[in-house]
This record gives structure tokens, sequence and C-alpha cells, in this order.
């Protein structure tokens, strides 16, 4: 039978930690309980100790990426689940989630359904990212952002390296093991509201909502991106030249330049396209 651990990052959230704590600890006793506090300025650690968890602590606040790759670090479970501490999450959903590891996923994410997302920007946002990457899968992708999930262990981390310190490690983790072929499904779960404020400033964060976007599908597929850029550029020059040509005969500059962007954006998708390809290639 394999061992479970459960990781919840968690910063300054004691008023929530220690209900998160013994919610996991009531729907799997067996399993190792991690809270990684991610330099909280309350109580969370000591809370969540005395409610029994593993406290692995930062000294400073290094970002809820960082956390998990930390508790997985410690983890010593063959399966790793992962929820968060602010009481959005029921660890009682695990064993739905764990059902389908069974059936031969490694990877198994518990979706929300539209009235579980915290506000209508959340919820615009999500549908974007799970719209961009169902176009670069081919498949549907439900709820790309969910930080509640089970996983093999051994195959989690592979690509610690490759998750970003902050909020979208959920994302990089999802496209990782599409990219590297590892199944993963989808089941639907409840989700509360949250305990206390979030963490998530909607300014500084959706700054970096491109970002991720573009991140999305360099983990991927680079030149699903660069190929349609490349495109355009080429039907943009080609439809200038064609302009000028019949208007004053001529090859003009601009069209030089149209044409020579979209060759160069599509040697950096290509060169894009192997890098990504090498990246997995021990996957």
């Amino acid at each position: 039978m394999s061992s479970l651990s459960i990781v919840i990052p968690a910063k300054n959230e004691a008023g929530a930690i220690g209900t998160a704590v013994a919610g996991a600890k009531e729907a799997c006793p067996e399993a190792e309980i991690i809270v990684v506090d991610d330099g909280s300025e309350d109580d969370t650690a000591a809370v969540a100790k005395e409610a029994g968890a593993i406290v692995v602590r930062h000294p400073e606040s290094l970002g809820n990426g960082a956390a998990v790759k930390a508790g997985a670090r410690a983890a010593t479970g063959d399966i790793i689940a992962f929820m968060d501490g602010d009481g959005q999450h029921n660890a009682a959903e695990f064993a739905s989630l764990l059902e389908k590891l069974d059936d031969g996923y490694d990877m198994v994410i518990g979706a929300r359904d539209s009235g579980s997302h915290a506000n209508v920007g959340r919820l615009y946002a999500n549908g974007i990212y799970n719209v961009v990457a169902s176009w670069l899968t081919g498949r549907r992708i439900p709820d790309l952002t969910s930080g509640f999930r089970v996983v093999r262990g051994a195959l989690f981390k592979q690509f610690l390296y490759l998750l970003p310190n902050g909020f979208s490690y959920p994302t990089t983790i999802t496209m990782a093991f599409l990219r590297a072929g590892y199944p993963i499904t989808f089941e639907t779960i409840p989700v509360d509201k949250r305990v206390g404020k979030s963490h998530i400033r909607p300014i500084r964060d959706g700054l970096r909502f491109m970002v991720i976007i573009f991140k999305i599908a360099t983990l991927y597929s680079p030149l699903k991106i660069f190929l349609p850029i490349s495109a355009g550029f080429f039907a943009t020059g080609l439809g200038w030249y064609a302009y000028t040509f019949s208007t004053m005969g001529r090859f003009t500059n601009m069209s030089m330049l149209l044409l020579s962007a979209a060759v160069i954006v599509f040697l950096i998708g290509l060169i894009s396209e192997q890098i990504t390809a090498l990246t997995y290639s021990k996957s």
C-alpha cells in the first residue's frame, strides 16, 4: 500500500491552519501532514504544530511555490497531496482523487466549478488560462490553477527545478506532466470561502498575467505561439510588398523588415521548441 504525505503551504493562516490540519488528520489518519510556514508573522507555525503537523519554517516569505517545493522535499510518502491552509479545501475530498490514481493516473487535480472562485476577476483570469492550456494540449483543461491535487511523489520531484517560487506552480506542474506524457485527470470538488485575507494582489499579480500565459505556451509547445506570429509578419510583409509593387513598382524597406521579422520569430520558436524538448528529455 502506498504511503501518503499531505503538504499544506501557509502564510499568516493562524485562524484556519488548525482546522485544516485537524481535517486532514481525520480524513487521512495514516498520512504524514507537513505544514510549510512561509515566513508568517502570526502563530501559524505554533498552531499547526499543536494540531499535530510536521512544520517546516521559512525565516522569510519565499512564495507559495517555494513553500510547495519545500514541502515536497520534506515529504516521505509515495503519494503527495497538496491543499491550501486557508480553509477553502476539505481533505475528505482526497479520497475520490486517490481512487483515480489507482486507475493509473499520475496526477489528479481537484477542479473548482465557476461558483468556487474568489471573485469575478479571478474567474476570468483562470478561464483564460484554461482556454489557452486546452488549445495548446488539445484536451479540455477545466482548472489549470487548482492547488488541490494528488500526485505520485517521485514524478513530482522530477520537476521541482521547473517550479516557480510564486503562485503559478499549479500551472507549471500541470503543463510539465502533460508535456512529459504522464496521464492526468480532473475531479470536480467543492471549495469553501477562504478564512482571512487573500495574499493575491490584483495589480501586482495582474501584471504577471501575460507572462504566465506565455510561460504556459513555452512549457508545452512554443511553436504554437511563435508560428502564428511569424505567419502574421510574413503575410503582412507579403501583402505590403504586393501593394508597393503594384503602386510604385518597388520592394520597400518595410517589406524587408516584416519578412525578416517573420524569419527571426520562426527561428526563435524553433530554438525554443528544441530547448523545451531537451528540458523533458529525462522525464
